[in-house]
């Protein structure tokens, strides 16, 4: 595939916004600007959060609760964008361990990954109609086999697909990326969809992803080991022979990754507890944050 050329429009402003960070050893969130300032804890008390998603119009974040995986009591939680009127929408048992999770706004749906569960599941944004999309295996000894889970997860409300990563073990490469309809076909169960495609196998353990909608880029994070895992990668959805590029390098395990398109440039976390940005074809990397324990989902938001 030849290097991607996105056409980016200049931004006619000074872009601000603001990140949302989950600190997952620490069970909190945080707030900062994008250069890593002003940061600020506005949740506590989490039970391993791992993805969150920002919608600045009804001014409330979304995070996923993995809780602990052996007793099927992953949750999800929505809050004020200042952390104040905290309620849980989606209770206990629900979801067996909600990852990454992203907001149709449009669409006025909250989709995650449930990894133990090995489902991908939606819900309306106050947590009814929970629906089962996709469901990769049932049960103790499906859920044994780690190709099975689900992890990240982005829309494309555009295309009408939805796209999810299955890491695999770890460091086996054996993670895919694959998509869907937005709707199961008529006749179909979610364990059984004939219209499931598989952009991209082999892959040492992808997990976080974000899509470009605009220039029809899929970016994801993985967390496997190098050359290709360590990294942020990307790849046309549109283009039949595309092959994934690797943009960034030397992450401590990178998890989540937010983009801010019209500013050109990606935010990514890493279990080593550091805070990236780098413009969207890689280039200009630089550390915001290091040394802050181990951190999950990361959301960027004009606020």
């Amino acid at each position: 595939m030849t290097a991607y050329q996105p056409i980016r429009s200049a931004p006619d402003r000074v872009r601000s916004g603001r990140l949302f960070l989950l600190e997952l050893s620490g069970g909190r969130i945080h707030t900062m600007n994008p250069d890593g300032s002003d940061r600020r804890m506005i949740v506590s008390d989490c039970r391993l959060p791992d993805g969150i998603a920002v919608d600045v119009e009804a001014g409330h974040i979304y995070w996923t609760n993995m809780g602990v995986p052996s007793r099927n009591d992953g949750s999800i939680e929505r809050a004020n964008l200042d952390g104040g009127n905290r309620m849980v929408i989606i209770p206990p048992g629900v979801a067996h361990t909600p990852k990454q999770v992203h907001l149709d706004k449009t669409g006025g749906k909250l989709y995650w990954s449930d990894r133990e569960g090995m489902r991908v599941m939606r819900a309306n944004l106050d947590g009814s109609h929970v629906e089962t999309l996709i469901e990769t295996g049932h049960g103790d000894a499906d859920r044994a086999d780690q190709t099975r889970w689900c992890v990240g997860i982005t829309v494309d409300p555009v295309g009408g697909k939805f796209y999810w990563t299955q890491k695999g073990g770890d460091n086996a490469n054996v993670g895919r990326i694959l998509r869907a309809n937005i709707e199961v076909p008529c006749g179909e169960s979610p364990a059984s969809r004939s219209d499931v495609e598989t952009l991209f196998d082999g892959l040492p353990e992808p997990i976080d992803l974000e899509l470009d909608v605009d220039n029809r880029i899929l970016y994801w994070t993985d967390r496997g080991d190098p050359p290709n895992g360590n990294t942020v990668n990307c790849a046309a959805i549109d283009e039949a022979d595309a092959a994934p590029q690797v943009l960034v390098t030397h992450l401590m395990e990178g998890i989540g990754i937010a983009l801010d398109v019209p500013g050109n440039r990606m935010f990514v976390t890493d279990l080593g507890g550091s805070v990236y940005a780098a413009d969207l074809d890689g280039s200009n990397k630089r550390t915001l944050l290091g040394a802050q324990g181990n951190l999950a989902g990361i959301a960027y938001a004009e606020i």
